[in-house]
C-alpha cells in the first residue's frame, strides 16, 4: 500500500499549484488525471490582470494574490529549471471620451495608482492596432505560460513516481473516518481538482457549478514582435515569435465543445477590427472552464465527510487566484485558519444539508 498525505485528482492550473503547495510545505502527494490536450487550462493564456472590467476596478483581492503569483512560479522555475511567469504591462484601448475620463478619475485613486504607468507606451502596436481614443497602461501583471508548466511539472511527477494517469473512478474510493483509500493508494485527505470535471464528481454535484466555453484563437502577425498585451476590443497577448493568443470569447449556451464556426467568426470580426496589419490564422481552440454564479472560488471540506477536499471554482483567473488561496487552504487543513466565507463552499450547503 502507497501511503501518502494527500490524493490530488486533476492536474489542471489548480492541481499543479496544489500539488507543489503541498510539498512545499513537506507533505506528500499522488496526483490523479487523465491526460487530455483541450483543457481550460492548456487554453488559457494565462494572464494576470490587476485592472478588470469596463469600469476599471482593481481585481478582486489583488494586492493578496500578487506576492503569491511571483514567489509561487517562481519556485516552479526553480524546481523545473523553465520561467514560467514573465511580467508584462496591458495596454487599454479606449472608444471614446467618456471611457478616458473614467481612467483618468480610477487612475488618482490611491488603491489603483499602483497599477497605472502615466505615460502609456503603444510600441510597435502604434503601426499595428486601428487608432482608439485613447490608450492607458496597467502594470504590475503579467503573463503565466500555462501549458509549459503543465507539461513540465507533468514530467516531474512522473519522474517521482507521484503521477497516477488515469481517469478517475469514484467507485474505487474507500472512504474510512481516518483515511482514505483508492486502489493501492491511502491518503489522510483527497483533494478534488477537476474543473469541468467536477459535474460528474458524485460528493459535489450540489454545487451550482455550470460550464462556460471559451473560444481563442492562435495568429501570426509578421514582423510584430511586441512584449506588451494589448487590449483594444479583444485581447491580443504575446507568446513569442510573432505568435499570438487572441480571445476570449463565452458561451453559456453550447452544444459542442470543440471550436465552434461562431465562435471563429466572432473572433475574427474583433480582431480584423482591432488590427491593419495582415495576420495568418494558426490555430482555433475552445475548452469549457467551471464557473460560479458569484465568481468565487469554491474550496472546502464536504460537510458531512471530512476527508474529501474540493479545491475548484478559480474561473478566468485560475492563474492569478490559485497560488493565494492554495497556499490558505494548507492553512485551513493543517493549521485549522478558517476560510473566509467568500470562498467557503459552506455558502451553498443550506439548500441541500441539514445541521
Amino acid at each position: 500500500m502507497n501511503k501518502v498525505d494527500y490524493i490530488i485528482v486533476g492536474q489542471g492550473i489548480a492541481g499543479t499549484v496544489v500539488a507543489q503547495t503541498a510539498r512545499r510545505q513537506g507533505l506528500s502527494v499522488m496526483v490523479i488525471d487523465e491526460l487530455q490536450s483541450e483543457t481550460a487550462s492548456k487554453v488559457s493564456a494565462g494572464l494576470v490582470n490587476p485592472i478588470t472590467g469596463r469600469k476599471f476596478v482593481t481585481s478582486w483581492m489583488m494586492d493578496d494574490l500578487l506576492p503569491f503569483v511571483k514567489s509561487v512560479y517562481q519556485e516552479f522555475s526553480d524546481l523545473l529549471g523553465v520561467p514560467f511567469y514573465e511580467p508584462k504591462n496591458i495596454i487599454r484601448a479606449f472608444a471614446n471620451n467618456a471611457v478616458e475620463n473614467n481612467w483618468e478619475v480610477r487612475a488618482s485613486v490611491p488603491s489603483f495608482e499602483q497599477y497605472v504607468e502615466l505615460n502609456p507606451d503603444l510600441g510597435q502596436y502604434k503601426n499595428a492596432v486601428a487608432p482608439a481614443f485613447g490608450y492607458g497602461e496597467v502594470t504590475g501583471g503579467g503573463q503565466v505560460d500555462v501549458p509549459l508548466l503543465l507539461e513540465y511539472f507533468r514530467a516531474f511527477l512522473k519522474k517521482e513516481n507521484i503521477l497516477l494517469e488515469e481517469i478517475f473512478d469514484y467507485q474505487d474510493l474507500v472512504i474510512e473516518e481516518e483515511a482514505v483509500f483508492y486502489k493501492n493508494i491511502q491518503a489522510r485527505k483527497i483533494i478534488f481538482c477537476e474543473g469541468i470535471g467536477i459535474q460528474n464528481n458524485p460528493f459535489f454535484n450540489f454545487l451550482p457549478i455550470v460550464g462556460n466555453k471559451g473560444e481563442v484563437l492562435i495568429v501570426k502577425i509578421p514582423n510584430l514582435d511586441e512584449t506588451k498585451i494589448i487590449k483594444q476590443g479583444i485581447f491580443l497577448i504575446p507568446l513569442g515569435n510573432s505568435i499570438y493568443w487572441v480571445g476570449s470569447n463565452y458561451f453559456r449556451r453550447f452544444e459542442e465543445i470543440e471550436p465552434s464556426e461562431e465562435g471563429r467568426q466572432i473572433l475574427l470580426k474583433k480582431l480584423e477590427k482591432a488590427l491593419i496589419v495582415p495576420f495568418e490564422i494558426i490555430r482555433h481552440r475552445a475548452a469549457i472552464r467551471p464557473t460560479v454564479p458569484d465568481r468565487r472560488p469554491l474550496i472546502g471540506v464536504h460537510p458531512t465527510l471530512q476527508n474529501i477536499v474540493l479545491f475548484n471554482g478559480m474561473g478566468a483567473k485560475g492563474a492569478s487566484i490559485a497560488p493565494y488561496w492554495a497556499n490558505q487552504l494548507f492553512l485551513f487543513l493543517e493549521k485549522k485558519q478558517p476560510l473566509i466565507k467568500e470562498v467557503n463552499i459552506e455558502r451553498y450547503l443550506k439548500k441541500h444539508f441539514a445541521f
